[in-house]
């Protein structure tokens, strides 16, 4: 999976200045980083979450259909563009497992886990997968080459093909998003997130450790609730 920070318009200064309006108004004061770091504690604590919508981070990201469609999901405070399959011809390139990754589930729906699996059933998994995507792309060239339109060809690629999209999302989106789409010994509420758009959260959750470390550390400390 391949995620890329665009741009950021975030910081926990933001948060702080947005929360103190309700109080001070339109008055110019400087706070201590410790007393910043006690409102937005305060913030995340008792929930008071709007001040965390007063920023923007923007991601470009690559990953296998099936996983953007996940993500997708997440609808209050995200901004999507991608890649159209009516429009521009799709690129051969197709998502397999890493060798690492688990694949057979057990537990009830909801709160699922895996076990890692045979070497026979990785290598079942792979053979699989590289036959079918092999025979879609050839199914989906010969259309294009006798001129049928990219939206109907497009119909015989599988989930498993990637696309690319760019998201925009305020702080206290991504951290709703991170709450669910990312597995952790400090969550409160427990998630079970697919193994592929984890992948992507643990990279967007970098960036977020990286602009907004305050708020980062806090929402970690409160058990990963969003405010």
């Amino acid at each position: 999976m391949d995620v890329e920070l665009v741009q950021q318009l975030a910081n926990d200064e933001m948060v702080c200045m947005a929360a103190r309006v309700s109080t001070i108004g339109n008055k110019a004061q400087s706070y201590t980083r410790e007393k910043n770091r006690g409102l937005i504690n305060f913030l995340v604590r008792d929930r008071h979450g709007s001040p965390f919508e007063h920023g923007s981070f923007t991601f470009r990201i690559c990953a296998p259909i099936f996983v953007v469609r996940e993500f997708m999901r997440h609808r209050a405070g995200m901004s999507y563009n991608e890649e159209s399959g009516r429009y521009k011809e799709l690129e051969p390139v197709f998502y397999i497992p890493a060798g690492d990754r688990p694949l057979v589930q057990f537990g009830k729906a909801g709160a699922y886990d895996f076990k890692p699996g045979t070497f026979r059933q990785a290598l079942v998994a792979s053979e699989a997968m590289r036959m079918a995507y092999t025979e879609a792309w050839t199914q989906y060239q010969a259309m294009l080459d006798q001129g049928i339109a990219r939206e109907v060809a497009r119909s015989v690629l599988p989930v498993g093909t990637f696309s690319t999209f760019y998201v925009t999302c305020n702080p206290r989106s991504l951290m709703h998003f991170l709450s669910l789409r990312t597995k952790s010994d400090h969550a409160r509420y427990k998630s079970f997130p697919q193994v592929e758009i984890q992948m992507v959260a643990d990279q967007m959750e970098e960036h977020f450790k990286t602009y907004m470390p305050i708020t980062h550390e806090t929402f970690v400390q409160h058990g990963r609730v969003a405010p």
